[in-house]
């Protein structure tokens, strides 16, 4: 029976450590740590995500500021919104939510946004700090995955990690990190041929697909770490991981549960970069 790796109860505790910190924060500077939250459009999963992240904004004493705009905005409205962001002060971390409507080019609004103010960790200078280790901001889904590993006290250097999805904002970006702490990584991917040959090497084995119960237990070494953070919600609404928890769970030696695992972590992450932004913000203005 594998060790449950609760990214739940971890995010309280270090929301609870934040929430102390933000108050010191505020009696030192004179004022919270701000998130500017963009939102374009009415898609209704980006409405949940975007409203989740200004209530833990809230729940720890930060300053969440939601920005909606009708799907009709233009580029160039989007373009102008986002510099002024920019050179506000007092905008300590910018978020715009992902997707944007079709008309509009997702890389050139992430490539206008600030990088010290990148809260995502999506500008091409961050993604670039990332692979050469240098110092910068981490995308926060990624970053929740490691602080969940860390926590559990897993040492990585000289596991085989294989990563399922080479996605930009979770696959490639946790390549990253697991190399950083000396892992041996493969990138699998749709066109990768035996993926099960694959699996079965893995002794750190991430998920990153939203295809439900791609991963089965025959697919997973005996005593793997495994992090799901796959997510396909099917027609009532119901919530999966792309591992067979229930089955998976029996061969693990540690895994996530979908919900309650790496989700969580993000938001927790979204806030700790907030007032890593904000520090810097507040050191350039010293």
């Amino acid at each position: 029976m594998s060790v449950i790796l609760d990214g739940r109860a971890l995010s309280y505790q270090l929301k609870e450590s934040m929430r102390d910190k933000v108050r010191t924060l505020f009696f030192q500077n004179g004022r919270r740590p701000t998130l500017a939250v963009v939102l374009v459009g009415n898609n209704p999963d980006s409405q949940i995500y975007v409203r989740s992240k200004i209530k833990a904004c809230e729940s720890i004493g930060l300053e969440g500021r939601l920005m909606e705009y009708d799907e009709s905005l233009s580029e160039p409205e989007l373009l102008n919104i986002i510099q002024r962001l920019n050179g506000d002060p007092e905008v300590d971390a910018i978020l715009v939510q992902l997707p944007l409507p079709t008309h509009i080019c997702e890389q050139t609004v992430i490539e206008a946004i600030a990088q010290e103010k990148d809260v995502d960790g999506f500008h091409p200078l961050n993604v670039v700090s990332l692979w050469q280790g240098e110092k910068c901001i981490v995308p926060c889904t990624p970053k929740g995955i490691m602080r969940l590993l860390q926590e559990a006290k897993l040492d990585l250097a000289g596991k085989r990690a294989v990563v399922v999805g080479r996605g930009n904002i979770v696959g490639k970006p946790t390549a990253a990190l697991l190399l950083r702490e000396n892992a041996t990584v493969t990138i699998t991917h749709t066109f990768t041929q035996n993926l099960k040959n694959h699996t079965l090497s893995a002794d750190v084995l991430l998920v990153a697909v939203g295809r439900k119960h791609l991963i089965t237990a025959d697919m997973v070494k005996p005593g793997a770490i495994v992090i799901d953070v796959g997510l396909y919600r099917d027609e009532q609404g119901k919530v999966w991981g792309g591992v067979d928890f229930e089955h998976v769970k029996e061969v693990a030696s540690h895994i996530t549960p979908v919900p309650g695992g790496v989700g969580p972590m993000t938001i927790a992450m979204l806030m700790e970069n907030t007032i890593e932004c904000y520090l810097h913000n507040i050191n350039k203005q010293h």
